[in-house]
C-alpha cells in the first residue's frame, strides 16, 4: 500500500504540471499555437545576480543546454534589485517567451510578476528559490534543508571536541526563502546539542543580500562580543564564510576555526585547500541547470513533466524536483575535478604557488 500511495503522488504530481502547462498553452489561443510551432521556442530567463561565478555558470549551462534542444534564452539580470526583475519579467512577456525561468532576489515580491506571466499563458519555473503566494508551475532545486544539515552534521563532528563546542553562526539573505531552509536543516540536527548545552551558539545573525561585506561586519561583532573564545563559523553559504574569514584573517585566526560554506565556488575551494575554510557544499549546478532547461523545453512544447516530490508556497502545493548534494572538504576535493566542476590547477595552484 506505502508503494502505491508514492506512485499515485507521483502520478499526481506530473498530473498537476501537465495540466498546468495545457492551460498555460490554452490561454494563447489557436492561432498563438500555430505562430509558436512555426518558429524556435523562445525561453525567458529571469537571474537575481550575475555577481557570482556560480550564477554565471548556471547561465551558461542553462542556455547551452537550451540551444542543444532547439531553443533560444533571453536572459535578464537584475543585480540583486526586486524593482528591476519585476521590470525583467514584464519585458518578457512583452517579448512572448513561451516558458519563463526565474532565479528570484526575493521570492516574495516576485509572486505578482509570476501571476502576471501565467495570466499571459506563460508556465513559470522557480530555480533554486522559492516564490511564495503565487499559482507557480514548478520549482526546481536541491534538497535545501538536506544542504543545512550536512552542513550542521560536519560542523557537529568536526569540532576539536565532537558534539561540544562554541559557534558563530551566520544564516543567509532573509529574504530569500533558501535561507530559511538551510537554518532549518542546520537547525533539525544542532538543536539536541543546544538544548543540553554543549553547543553554544555566541553570536548569531541573518547577512543581508548573501553580501560577504556584511558577513564580515556580523563576524567582528561576534569577536568584539567574546573574543576568540570560539570554535566554530556555521556560514551557510562559501560569500558569507569569505566575509567572516577576512574578519578571522585580521584577527590571526584564519585557518584556526572551523568555517562552513556552500556552493563549491572556486575561491573556496581554494580556501578550503589553504585550510583557511574547512568545508563546502557540492550542489551538481550543471545538473539542475541542464534539467531546468529540459524541463523549461518540454513544457513551452505542452510536453508532460514529472516531479518527484511537492513543496507549498502559500497558495499552493508545488510540483517540485530535488537534486541532491555533496560535503566537500580537503579530502574531498577530488570529487570536483572528476566531475570538472573545477580543475586540480585552479583549485591547488596558489596552494602550490603555480
Amino acid at each position: 500500500m506505502k508503494n502505491l500511495c508514492v506512485v499515485l503522488t507521483t502520478v499526481s504530481l506530473a498530473l498537476s504540471v501537465l495540466i498546468g502547462v495545457v492551460l498555460a498553452k490554452r490561454s494563447g489561443g489557436e492561432e498563438g499555437g500555430k505562430e509558436a510551432s512555426s518558429r524556435r521556442i523562445l525561453v525567458g530567463l529571469s537571474m537575481d545576480t550575475l555577481k557570482e561565478a556560480r550564477w554565471q555558470r548556471d547561465r551558461d549551462l542553462f542556455v547551452a543546454r537550451a540551444k542543444e534542444l532547439g531553443a533560444d534564452v533571453k536572459v535578464l539580470s537584475a543585480n540583486s534589485d526586486d524593482v528591476r526583475q519585476v521590470q525583467d519579467v514584464s519585458a518578457l512577456i512583452a517579448s512572448e517567451v513561451d516558458v519563463m525561468v526565474i532565479i528570484p532576489h526575493d521570492g516574495r515580491a516576485m509572486a505578482k510578476s509570476v501571476d502576471a506571466a501565467r495570466a499571459a499563458g506563460i508556465p513559470v519555473i522557480a530555480y533554486d528559490r522559492l516564490i511564495t503566494d503565487c499559482d507557480l508551475g514548478l520549482y526546481l532545486t536541491f534538497d535545501n534543508v538536506k544542504v543545512g544539515e550536512a552542513q550542521g552534521r560536519y560542523l557537529v563532528d568536526h569540532l576539536p571536541t565532537p558534539g561540544k563546542g562554541r559557534i558563530v553562526r551566520l544564516y543567509g539573505a532573509p529574504s530569500d526563502n533558501n535561507a530559511k531552509l538551510f537554518k532549518q536543516g542546520q537547525d533539525n540536527v544542532l538543536a539536541p546539542y543546544i538544548k543540553s548545552g554543549d553547543i553554544q551558539v555566541v553570536h548569531e545573525d541573518w547577512v543581508d543580500d548573501w553580501d560577504p561585506q556584511n558577513a564580515k561586519k556580523i563576524m567582528n561583532a561576534a569577536m568584539n562580543r567574546v573574543g576568540n573564545k570560539f570554535d566554530a563559523v556555521l556560514a551557510s553559504n562559501d560569500g558569507t564564510a569569505g566575509g567572516a574569514i577576512q574578519a578571522l584573517k585580521e584577527e590571526g585566526l584564519a585557518g584556526k576555526r572551523l568555517v562552513t560554506g556552500q556552493d563549491a565556488d572556486l575561491v573556496a575551494c581554494q580556501r578550503i585547500a589553504g585550510g583557511t575554510q574547512t568545508m563546502t557544499i557540492y550542489k551538481p549546478v550543471s545538473k539542475l541547470a541542464r534539467r531546468a532547461a529540459e524541463l523549461a523545453v518540454a513544457m513551452a512544447k505542452g510536453e508532460p513533466v514529472v516531479a518527484n516530490s511537492s513543496l507549498a508556497n502559500g497558495r499552493r502545493d508545488v510540483p517540485s524536483v530535488f537534486l541532491k548534494v555533496h560535503s566537500i572538504d580537503r579530502d574531498s576535493l577530488e570529487i570536483l575535478i572528476k566531475d570538472e566542476f573545477h580543475s586540480r590547477a585552479d583549485i591547488f595552484g596558489q596552494v602550490n604557488g603555480k
